[in-house]
C-alpha cells in the first residue's frame, strides 16, 4: 500500500496558522511505525510541484522540471493512443483580469459539462489543426494536442498557476511563441462565442482561455499509487478551515486504515507533499527497533518542513 497526499502542508502564513491547530493522531502513530524517510527537496517556484515529482518517481516517468509527459500518460488513461507523438494537456479555463494581474481560476469552478466542453473543443479545434496539431477530446477538462514543438516544451503545472498571476508561469523557449499566439487567438474566439453568452446568463464563469501543461512523448509507466487529493481544492482556494476539516477526515479514514494495515504486518508507504518538498515514509529495515526511537514524532514539525 502506497498512499500519496498532495497539498499536505501550506506555504502561506494563514495556512501555517491552520496547521498549528491540527491534531492528527493517526498520522502521529503512522509516522512512528514508518521511521525510514526519503526526502525530495525543492522550492515553491518549480514548474513541477512536489506531488507530481513524487508520482512520477512512483510510476517511473522521467523528465526535468516542467518536462514530465503527463499529457501522454493521462491520454492513455482516457482511452486514447498517444503513439510516439509529443502531447500536451490543454485545460479549458477562465483567466480573471484584475487591476494589476491576470490570474487563473480553478477549472473545477467552471462546472463544465461534457456537452459544453465538446462544443468549445470543436470551436477552437481549427485553430490548432490549422497549425498542424493533432486534436483530441478526453474529458470535459482534458483536451489533448500533439505537435513536434511540444517534445521539449517546458510548462508549469496547472496546480502551480491556479489562483496566481499567470505571467510568472508562462514559459519561454522553443515553441513558446506558437503557444502564446494560440492562446491569444483562442481568447478572441471565445470572447464572443454563444456558449459563453449562455454560461454568463446562467451565472457561470466563461471559458476564455486554456492552460498547456505536461508536454512530451509517452513513456512506459507502472501502476500508480493511491492519490488522496481531498486537500487540493481547499488549499488552492485558501480555504484553510476547509483544509483543516479535510485533513481531519483524511486522518480518521485512509491514514487510520494504513496504520491498521501496518500494525497487522502489511507493507505500507506514505508520501506527504507540500509546496516545496515531499517526504516518503516506510518501515525500512529493522522498523520495530527504529520505531521505538521515533515513538513520539511530531506531525506538525514534519509538515512544516515541506
Amino acid at each position: 500500500m502506497h498512499l500519496l497526499v498532495p497539498f499536505a502542508a501550506p506555504a502561506s502564513e494563514a495556512g501555517r496558522q491552520a496547521l498549528a491547530g491540527l491534531s492528527l493522531p493517526s498520522l502521529r502513530a503512522l509516522l512512528a511505525a514508518l521511521p525510514a524517510e526519503q526526502r525530495d527537496e525543492g522550492d515553491e517556484l518549480s514548474f513541477t510541484p512536489p506531488h507530481e515529482r513524487a508520482l512520477a518517481r512512483a510510476i517511473g516517468l522521467a523528465g526535468g522540471d516542467g518536462a514530465l509527459p503527463w499529457a501522454a500518460w493521462q491520454a492513455a488513461r482516457d482511452g486514447l493512443d498517444p503513439g510516439d507523438l509529443a502531447w500536451g494537456l490543454v485545460t479549458p479555463c477562465h483567466w480573471h483580469l484584475g487591476t494589476d494581474q491576470v490570474s487563473l481560476a480553478d477549472p473545477q469552478a467552471l462546472m463544465l459539462s461534457e456537452a459544453a466542453s465538446r462544443e468549445l473543443f470543436e470551436a477552437v479545434g481549427e485553430l490548432f489543426t490549422s497549425e498542424g496539431f493533432a486534436w483530441r477530446w478526453g474529458a470535459p477538462l482534458r483536451w489533448y494536442a500533439a505537435h513536434e514543438s511540444l517534445a521539449a516544451l517546458r510548462t508549469a503545472s496547472l496546480d502551480r498557476v491556479i489562483g496566481r498571476n499567470v505571467d510568472r508561469w508562462l514559459t519561454a523557449g522553443p515553441g513558446t511563441r506558437l503557444v502564446r499566439r494560440l492562446q491569444n487567438e483562442v481568447q478572441m474566439l471565445l470572447h464572443t462565442h454563444p456558449a459563453n453568452a449562455r454560461r454568463e446568463a446562467q451565472g457561470l464563469l466563461p471559458v476564455n482561455s486554456f492552460w498547456l501543461s505536461g508536454c512530451g512523448v509517452a513513456q512506459p509507466a507502472r501502476t500508480p499509487p493511491a492519490v488522496d487529493d481531498r486537500l487540493r481544492r481547499p488549499a488552492l482556494s485558501d480555504d484553510w478551515a476547509g483544509w483543516v476539516r479535510a485533513w481531519e477526515t483524511l486522518d480518521a479514514g485512509p491514514l487510520a486504515d494504513a496504520l491498521a494495515r501496518r500494525r497487522a504486518g502489511g507493507d505500507v508507504r506514505l508520501t506527504l507533499c507540500g509546496e516545496r518538498a515531499a517526504v516518503m515514509r516506510s518501515a525500512g529495515e529493522g522498523w520495530r527497533k527504529l520505531g521505538r526511537l521515533f515513538a513520539r514524532p511530531d506531525p506538525r514539525a514534519l509538515l512544516e518542513s515541506l
